[in-house]
């Protein structure tokens, strides 16, 4: 027996869909009505719960239509992130600027507008900003590193030590402070401080490739090139192969004696793009060193081939080579042609001089060469003039001898 709730049940159903079959209990509703009932109840959606939905779903010229309907202050603080995400920087600032404007407590506001701020390089507005920030007792390491960028812009470095201090104070591990300090001291050649500062850093993040980085050219500057090698050979396995760590890395295996390495390092920046010329450049000097003056010798001048730029330093490692294997007249060209590629180098100049006058046999030729030299750098090395000028006054002297 079918009970009378069973019956207002199947009732319901009938209206609903006149397809109901109550032999099946199954109900078939029509698409018209199904819409009309989705209809019905986003009807019943307040505008921000639309303007959330639509936010989050990336479609933010309608959710900023919502919001403005809603007119709270949180709404207005959403306008100005969907016109932030928008691309709409300017937007963004103004709504963030009346926002503020209405209430000068609000912190979140300020913080993502000294962001903006910083974004888009208005250095001065970010350092005000986080000034006022910083101010009110707060412990966000956050603030401190944002308002030690904006000092490190318009006051220089040496303002925005303090803030970038007190941002590694309060979190230890905050990198980017830490890393901003390391760069610093690295560029102010303050080699112990840098040390100290990379190595809280690497206390919390051993692989953070930027730190790496920075004690690698710590180590490097000193001098150090056995233990920079490590740091460079560590940022490749960590695939950071940038062409300045394969020929830096390169370098120090050169001047420590790892010559495989070197050529290793070399090999790999020869492969990337543009780089050949310092690849060439680097394996040269690597078989100069090992005295394989023909190898040295191929690659110098194909590093030449391959640059478009001054090649003084090439020149001179010619000129070396060809010096080494007792060809004066050779040594003698390269030589000049390194101080003709930068006029300003008074010690190929000087090797000019000195390769001449061994080569050239009239003691008029050998002291044009010295006279040359002393007259056309002012700022001569003392060492250098002493030297060129004792040899003038012997070959004035010896051309006096041979005219009388």
């Amino acid at each position: 027996m079918t009970s009378s709730k069973n019956y207002g049940l199947i009732y319901l159903k009938k209206w609903v869909n006149p397809a109901y079959d109550t032999s099946t209990m199954k109900m078939r509703v029509p698409l018209g009505i199904l819409l009309l009932c989705l209809s019905f109840l986003q009807a019943q959606q307040t505008p921000k719960a639309i303007a959330d939905s639509l936010f989050q779903l990336g479609n933010y010229a309608k959710a900023i239509n919502y919001y403005a309907k809603v007119g709270t202050a949180k709404a207005e603080h959403q306008i100005a992130r969907a016109y932030q995400a928008m691309g709409n920087l300017e937007k963004a600032i103004s709504q963030y600027q009346r926002i503020i404007k209405k209430d000068s407590t609000a912190i979140p506001p300020q913080f993502e507008l000294g962001k903006l701020y910083d974004k888009t390089k208005d250095y001065e507005a970010a350092k005000n900003l986080f000034t006022g920030l910083t101010k009110r007792g707060t412990d966000n390491p956050e603030f401190y590193f944002y308002l030690g960028k904006s000092l490190q812009r318009t006051l220089g470095s040496n303002k925005a030590v303090n803030a970038y201090k007190k941002a590694v104070a309060l979190d230890s591990t905050h990198l980017r402070s830490i890393y901003a300090l390391g760069r610093i001291y690295l560029r102010k050649e303050q080699p112990s401080n840098a040390f100290e500062i990379i190595d809280i850093g690497l206390t919390s993040a051993p692989n953070d490739v930027a730190l790496l980085n920075l004690k690698a050219l710590n180590h490097f500057n000193l001098g150090d090139y056995q233990e920079a090698a490590i740091f460079f050979q560590r940022l490749i396995e960590l695939k950071e192969t940038k062409p300045f760590v394969w020929k830096k890395l390169g370098y120090s295996h050169t001047q420590t004696g790892e010559y495989e390495g070197a050529k290793k390092a070399y090999k790999a920046l020869e492969e990337i793009p543009n780089q050949e010329g310092d690849a060439y450049f680097g394996l040269g000097e690597v078989f100069l060193k090992e005295q394989q003056l023909d190898s040295a010798e191929i690659y110098m001048k194909k590093a030449i081939e391959e640059r478009r730029y001054v090649f003084d330093k090439e020149y001179r490692n010619l000129g070396r080579i060809a010096r080494l294997k007792g060809d004066l007249k050779e040594a003698l060209d390269y030589y000049t042609k390194a101080w003709q590629e930068d006029t300003t180098n008074q010690f190929a100049h000087w090797q000019v001089c000195v390769l001449a006058d061994k080569y050239y046999k009239d003691p008029k030729t050998k002291l044009n060469h010295y006279e040359t030299l002393v007259s056309a750098n002012k700022n001569l090395a003392p060492f250098l003039k002493e030297r060129a000028q004792k040899r003038i006054k012997e070959l004035k002297t010896e051309i006096h001898y041979t005219t009388d």
